[in-house]
């Protein structure tokens, strides 16, 4: 089929796909899923696979669903339907109709299981799960045969008809596969097709008393749907000849292909669902959206970008063994896009006073600054400038060491977009002891950034006016964990939750432009890193800044130190 949109790198997928279409499978047409269950909210690893598979679509000019896997009660909620479908279409995807749900099949499902028992394929099973494991053997040693597998076909329907009418308890019956109790592959030995659950469902309610196991049902969804190829996580290799015999039981003709790929591994969090939940229902974060979180709702409001998300998809890859990827590489994907279109304004995290003496004290004048050094169609904003200044109170030292550019007693500085300004004397608070007022002075002629005479300057620092600052609350996110892989520590992977993951500055003060900003805008704060205007918290009479990444990648450097 005819492209629409540049070849995306090669990798072993897509040479499947192309020997599929060589070979005529399908009639040439290419349909993918991605199929997430609504029991959390979705991740940086989903990420990967909804790039993958709506690229892949995307790419071979097919189609690809989204469709919740809902076959398990317990957990499912529509809130995390609606942040699945939320952040699919925020990385920038769109299914167009094909929104469905497995619990839409239930019906099919459950007649494909009552095929299975008239064709002798399956049997009602009364061991208890105990019981069960002991009968399943293990790797080294085949199973044994359930006493219940001899069953009749008669005796099987009515025992599933009454366990979906609810005669029996939860715990007591399952519907199980008749396949090979000796096979070498474990998933083979007479899986459990149906449970019981006396649970209602957040869709159908409680018509349901028994639901469909996973592998039953994601396979015969693939199927109704049409799908051609089922792309995975590796976890899922062990079941593809379970998926395949299913549907060799079932269904003729075209019958979808499982591929399985690596799931995404990223340094200082954890991806899995569980622990997620408990960060969340113990308190440890804020919630699904805390700016910590590797959740896509947590990225967006830390900042992150969907194309920077997609870049790093695309970049990373799809390999067929799991690894480790450094979160570095993503901030810096993050960097990059933000590098290119967040506009730069200037903002002070820790405010030191700076007073220009020889400045009149009734004069206010304003810079032209454009919002972007290399794109001026960004435009730009006016601002203030007055006798007194905020600068950030690490551009100051009275005892400077060696090294140190900045301004200090004697020393020469430039301002951003303005003068040159000199150091003439400080006011120390005298309880402390700390400084509270640099006192300057300023070269009239040195408004355009430079010195008519050439005398050159160490450093150029960022201010904002005194009179004209707008107070704003900026919170520092870092790294939810301090070590790179919490889960192969020894320890508990709590004890590992950084300490300084957050930091909360009251007392920073940004320039007027950013008074009336808007919720969810990208900036650059100049020399301080990427910052977003937090969408929850930040108000009219409130700003809240978050702070997407750094501008440089101070973790590997420190971590170089160690």
């Amino acid at each position: 089929m005819a492209q629409n949109h540049p070849p995306s790198p090669s990798d072993f997928i897509r040479e499947i796909i192309d020997k599929d279409l060589a070979d005529g499978k399908n009639k040439g047409r290419i349909a993918t899923r991605f199929p997430p269950e609504p029991n959390g909210y979705p991740h940086i690893g989903h990420a990967k696979s909804v790039c993958l598979n709506f690229g892949i679509a995307r790419q071979y000019g097919g189609t690809c669903n989204l469709r919740m896997d809902d076959t398990d009660p317990s957990g499912e909620d529509m809130e995390y339907v609606e942040s699945i479908i939320k952040d699919v279409r925020w990385l920038g995807f769109d299914w167009e109709d094909r929104l469905y749900f497995a619990s839409d099949y239930y019906e099919q499902i459950y007649e494909y299981a009552v095929r299975m028992i008239k064709a002798g394929k399956a049997y009602v099973c009364d061991l208890t799960a105990e019981e069960m494991r002991q009968y399943r053997g293990s790797l080294t040693h085949q199973g044994k045969e359930s006493p219940y597998r001899t069953r009749s076909v008669e005796e099987n329907l009515t025992l599933f008809k009454k366990m979906r009418d609810g005669e029996f308890e939860e715990g007591t019956h399952v519907l199980r596969a008749k396949i090979d109790m000796a096979s070498k592959n474990i998933t083979m030995r007479d899986p459990v097709m149906y449970r019981i659950k006396k649970e209602g469902h957040y869709r159908t309610g409680d018509k349901w008393c028994i639901y469909p196991m996973y592998d039953f049902a994601h396979c015969l969804s693939d199927y109704i749907e049409k799908i051609t190829h089922s792309i995975c996580t590796l976890e899922f290799e062990n079941n593809r000849p379970l998926y395949d015999w299913f549907l060799e039981q079932l269904v003729e003709g075209d019958r979808p292909r499982q591929i399985e790929f690596a799931r995404l591994n990223l340094t200082y969090t954890v991806l899995s669902k569980r622990k997620l939940i408990e960060l969340v229902e113990q308190g440890l974060v804020s919630g699904w959206d805390d700016p910590r979180m590797p959740t896509l709702s947590g990225m967006r409001r830390r900042g992150f970008t969907p194309a920077a998300i997609r870049d790093f998809c695309e970049r990373i890859g799809v390999a067929k063994n799991n690894s480790m990827i450094d979160v570095a590489f993503l901030e810096n994907c993050v960097r990059e896009d933000l590098n290119e279109k967040a506009p730069r304004v200037m903002a002070v995290m820790r405010p030191l006073r700076v007073e220009i003496d020889n400045y009149p004290a009734d004069r206010t004048e304003e810079f032209d600054c454009h919002f972007h050094p290399k794109n001026l169609d960004m435009g730009s904003r006016k601002v203030p400038f007055g006798r007194v200044l905020y600068i950030e109170q690490d551009d100051f030292m009275e005892i400077p060491p060696k090294k140190f550019f900045r301004l200090s007693e004697g020393k020469e500085v430039r301002l951003r977009y303005g003068y040159f300004i000199k150091c003439v004397g400080i006011e120390k608070n005298p309880a402390t002891g700390a400084v509270k007022t640099v006192h300057c002075t300023f070269d009239p002629e040195t408004r355009s950034g430079f010195a008519p005479d050439g005398r050159k300057v160490d450093a150029t620092i960022h201010w904002v006016s005194a009179a004209h600052a707008v107070p704003c609350e900026v919170r520092l996110y870092d790294r939810l964990f301090c070590v790179p892989d919490p889960l192969a520590e020894d320890a508990e992977y709590k004890t590992f939750l950084n300490p300084n993951s957050l930091e909360v500055v009251t007392t920073c003060m940004i320039e007027p432009s950013l008074r009336k900003v808007e919720a969810g805008k990208h900036f650059q704060f100049e020399r301080l890193g990427y910052f977003i205007a937090d969408a929850v918290d930040s108000s009219k009479n409130s700003i809240v800044f978050n702070r997407t990444v750094t501008l440089r990648d101070s973790w590997s450097k420190n971590t170089a130190k160690k």
